[in-house]
């Protein structure tokens, strides 16, 4: 069997990679019956030579492989017929922009494996890019608060070598006192933890946290059943929230009225009670006036997020009293970070990091009758048709 590793080709161009050149070595040591190839590429983090060098065909075309392996959205004129391919297709949740990409993979007779659904059998994520995106996301906010209020400049992810450099910089400035709110318990909410950590911010419960005040930065990091409650007053269950959202309300109000800096790491789920709204962020005791908003739900649960921003321009404000976007420096504004494509700023490392989980859960499916049934849950398209696991996408691709 012939794995190919394709060439991104969505704009603007990401430079990440599922398999770096020593990973993908790693493959090939531990499946000798497989065959990895890679499609040239020249905005690769990795360059052709690295690949080559390591004794792998560095190809213009790769259509004769069985298996193609990219990281984001392939071109539909670029998608080749009768192929498995594995990116990350942004259609389980039924996105506009991207229905006919679904609808043109089931007339190639394509079968599609995405990223988002290599999951364990408690549909839990098996791989992806989320602590990346915590990490660079959180740093992004320091950034933000140091050019805003004049207290420090951090250089930009992107023009940092790897996650070391980044750690160093952050060991050059000092936090104000503030105190910082970060939500979420995943591979995002820990990657930021991992920044928060570095700098040794002291982390506290949310009893402290809601009723002190503190002679130095502090930060609490708060799980949905904290931020969220049963409206008949009964104790809640995760789990079940989970599952069916419905008969709960926001309890985000009292972090909001402690928190200067908050950092939304969270998963947020349909029909699920937002976090903050417009109307939330007008209340006088409201004081959060930084948001890092590395999950980036637009005009959703966290209300100053009323459009994504770019790695070029990451940071606007926005004016609760009139809901509108001004300057992220203006005064009044609640200052918003919401890049939506955070790993691309540390291309290396999300790399490497991405590549280690794929080769530890993904390629091992293919060689052992999928005893862990990876690939049977992922897959998304086979023979033309939907599987039965995402069935719930044919009114979706139909259109309706």
């Amino acid at each position: 069997m012939t794995f190919a590793i394709i060439k991104e080709r969505k704009n603007p161009p990401d430079r990440r990679v599922v398999f770096s050149p020593e990973h993908l070595a790693e493959a090939r040591a531990q499946f000798p019956k497989a065959n990895f190839i890679v499609e040239s590429s020249d905005i690769r983090i990795f360059p052709d030579e690295a690949y080559s060098t390591l004794g792998f065909e560095v190809l213009d075309d790769v259509s004769h492989a069985d298996v193609m392996i990219g990281v984001k959205e392939v071109p539909i004129e670029n998608l080749i017929p009768n192929k498995k391919y594995f990116y990350f297709s942004h259609t389980i949740k039924e996105q506009p922009y991207n229905r006919k990409l679904l609808v043109a993979m089931l007339e190639k007779n394509i079968e599609m494996y995405d990223h988002e659904t290599i999951v364990k059998k408690s549909n839990a994520r098996l791989i992806g890019f989320g602590r990346y995106a915590g990490l660079v996301g959180a740093y992004n906010g320091f950034r933000a608060l140091g050019l805003r209020d004049g207290l420090f400049e951090l250089p930009k992810v992107e023009t940092l070598a790897d996650l070391n450099e980044v750690k160093a910089e952050l060991d050059k400035i000092t936090i104000p006192n503030i105190k910082i709110l970060l939500s979420g318990t995943g591979k995002v909410a820990y990657g930021a933890k991992e920044i928060l950590d570095h700098l040794g911010i002291k982390q506290i419960s949310d009893a402290l946290y809601l009723t002190s005040q503190f002679t130095e930065p502090v930060y609490v990091m708060a799980d949905v059943m904290e931020y969220a409650k049963r409206t008949d007053g009964k104790v809640g269950d995760k789990f079940k929230f989970y599952k069916d959202p419905s008969g709960y309300e926001s309890n985000f109000m009292p972090y909001a009225k402690e928190t200067d800096y908050f950092i939304a790491g969270h998963f947020y789920g349909n029909n699920a009670p937002y976090l903050f709204t417009r109307e939330d962020a007008k209340h006088p005791d409201f004081k959060i006036n930084l948001v890092a908003d590395i999950s980036c739900d637009i005009d959703g649960p966290v209300a100053s997020t009323i459009r994504p921003s770019t790695i070029a321009d990451p940071f606007y404000g926005y004016d609760p009293n009139t809901e509108k976007e001004v300057a992220y420096d203006a005064k009044g504004a609640i200052t918003v970070m919401a890049v939506d494509n955070l790993p691309c700023e540390l291309p290396k490392d999300a790399s490497e990091g991405f590549g280690e989980t794929f080769l530890e859960h993904v390629i091992p499916a293919f060689f052992n009758n999928d005893e862990r049934d990876i690939l049977k849950r992922a897959k998304i398209t086979e023979n033309g048709e939907l599987t039965k696991r995402f069935s719930y996408l044919r009114d979706y691709v139909n259109g309706k």
